[in-house]
Formats: structure tokens, C-alpha cells, sequence
């Protein structure tokens, strides 16, 4: 029998999720995870509270995620949507270089287009050149509408700003954008939610279809209807459907270790040879734990791991 196939999942908000949802990507294969900025679901008011935002994503997300044997990367940068309050745009652009410098931060994002309004193209741009000032990756999140116009105007302003297609991850792809995405050269990533932009049915014919070169998955969960299992459940999907173990392992692993390791920041080693946990450390005087008895020194998945997600654990 193979050993278990670890697994990476390259866009996730952990922020909007639970400590249960840690434990379970961990009994399920998940070694790491790359936390891009996002908004909250409802606009921010003022500066003050990106930063405290920004700064729990290199600080207590990264301790929250290593207390269930999970390396925790992130990416930093000032979304779509909130690009267009002109006055908050043009503070949180001034503040975001004091964060690309932070450990763990593997690429500018979660950046690029949603209604493709002006306001959004000028704070596009503005960190296409932080990526390059800081020599970091980009991700890029493609609109949800007019997807095609959005992802072939996101890459050639990326090309227009000189900008390696090798360091940019184009993001919620689907069947209409992939193969653009693929003939331009740039890394071709894929969303998988539950009812809208990547099923893992529809995932499976893509990799049937284009191979594993430059293609990886994420489940981009949040706060709405999302899944932190869908990248080891298509995983598992690939592999019952005939996709050769050797692309599944690219798709959902070392496409994206290769893609963000560009940064110099996340390493594989990172996991292969992690510390042991302690869930009775501290961060900022807290901790994990809410009256349960604490892990300490065991593996992800061993003693407090469940039947059902044991059996999601990708052979």
C-alpha cells in the first residue's frame, strides 16, 4: 500500500473557520495552507481594522494553524471589492509593505478584478508593482462576472507591468479560462465550491483533459456555503476516476509548493520535519484550547481522529 498522499490547500480563509475544521484538513492529508487577504463580508469602515487584520494573519492565524500540525502561509494585499472605496484603497495600499517583508508571506494577494471598475484597475497595478518591488508571486482573483473578459484583462495587465507569467496564479479558473490561462504560461489555479465555479466532477474531466502542468486546486472556504475538505475529497475523486497518482500529487500538492515557493518563504521542510504540539503554548497570553484536553507531541490525525474523516485520508 502507498502512503498516504500529503496535500496542500492553496487558497483557504482559516480566519472564517473553526478549530474543528483544522483538525479534520489535518487527519485528512492537509500539511499546509495559504491564507490570502479577503474582505469580510460586509465593507470595512476604516484602516485600523485592516491592520489588525493583516497582522492576524502572519501572527495568531499561523500559531491557531501550527497547534494542529498545519504550516500556515498567507498572502497580503487589498482585495477587488474593497479597491473601490477610494479613501480606504489609497491607506491600506500605503500600508501593505509593512507586511510583504513578514515571514510567511508567500505572494501578493488575493488581488485583480470584480466589476472591473477603474478604481479597481489603478489598485490592480499599483500592487502588480509591489509584487515586483518585494519579489513576490501574485495571486490573482478573477472576476465572477464576465469571467473571460476579466481573466484575459488580468493577465495582460500582468504582462504589461512586466511581470513573469511563471510568478502569477490565476485564480477561479474554469472550463471557459483555462486554456488561456495555460497558453499564456501563467499557473492555472481552481476554486472548488460546493454549487458554483469548480464541482469536483467537473474538476476531474480537466485534468483528464489538460494534464497536471501548471494546474492546482483550492477550496477557497470562508464564511458562506464552502468546503476545507474539497481538495483532498477531488483528490480522492481523481484517483477512483483513473487519474495517474503522479498528476493528482501535482495538482493538489506540488503545482502550488512550486508556484509560492518562489516566494523563498514556504519550504517543505516546513512539515516534513515538523515541531511537536503543544496545545497548551500560548499566543498573546491565549491558546487553543477551551477546557479539552490538550494535544501534545502527537501527529495530526492520530489519537483524536474520527472514523469518518480517517477515511478521507487520500491512499
Amino acid at each position: 500500500m502507498e502512503p498516504a498522499m500529503q496535500l496542500i490547500d492553496p487558497h483557504i480563509h482559516m480566519s472564517a473557520r473553526t478549530t474543528d475544521d483544522y483538525q479534520r484538513m489535518a487527519n485528512a492529508g492537509i500539511v499546509a495552507v495559504i491564507e490570502p487577504a479577503f474582505w469580510l463580508g460586509q465593507p470595512r469602515t476604516n484602516t485600523g481594522s485592516y491592520l489588525d487584520y493583516l497582522s492576524s494573519l502572519v501572527g495568531w492565524e499561523r500559531f491557531r494553524a501550527a497547534q494542529f500540525g498545519i504550516s500556515h502561509y498567507c498572502a497580503i494585499g487589498l482585495n477587488s471589492k474593497e479597491a473601490n472605496n477610494p479613501a480606504l484603497a489609497e491607506e491600506v495600499l500605503d500600508l501593505l509593505p509593512r507586511y510583504l517583508l513578514k515571514e510567511g508571506v508567500v505572494a501578493v494577494g488575493e488581488i485583480g478584478y470584480d466589476d472591473q471598475t477603474e478604481a479597481e484597475d489603478r489598485c490592480y497595478r499599483a500592487q502588480l508593482e509591489l509584487a515586483k518591488q518585494f519579489e513576490l508571486p501574485v495571486m490573482v482573483h478573477t472576476p465572477h462576472r464576465d469571467k473571460k473578459r476579466g481573466t484575459l484583462r488580468s493577465m495582460e495587465v500582468a504582462l504589461e507591468h512586466g511581470l513573469d507569467p511563471a510568478r502569477v496564479i490565476i485564480d477561479h479558473n474554469n472550463e471557459e479560462t483555462v486554456e488561456d490561462v495555460l497558453e499564456r504560461g501563467f499557473w492555472a489555479a481552481f476554486t472548488l465550491y460546493p454549487h458554483t465555479k469548480m464541482g469536483n466532477e467537473r474538476m476531474t474531466e480537466i485534468a483528464r483533459r489538460y494534464g497536471s502542468e501548471r494546474i492546482f486546486i483550492d477550496s477557497s472556504a470562508d464564511w458562506g456555503v464552502s468546503d476545507p475538505l474539497a481538495v483532498p475529497k477531488t483528490a480522492q475523486l481523481m484517483l477512483t476516476r483513473g487519474i495517474a497518482r503522479d498528476d493528482v500529487q501535482k495538482i493538489c500538492y506540488g503545482n502550488a509548493l512550486a508556484a509560492y515557493s518562489q516566494s523563498g518563504q514556504i519550504n517543505e521542510q516546513d512539515w516534513l520535519q515538523p515541531a511537536s504540539i503543544d496545545q497548551r503554548q500560548l499566543f498573546e497570553g491565549n491558546s487553543v484550547l477551551r477546557g479539552q484536553r490538550a494535544r501534545v507531541g502527537d501527529a495530526p490525525g492520530s489519537p483524536d481522529s474520527s472514523a469518518t474523516e480517517s477515511d478521507l485520508i487520500v491512499e
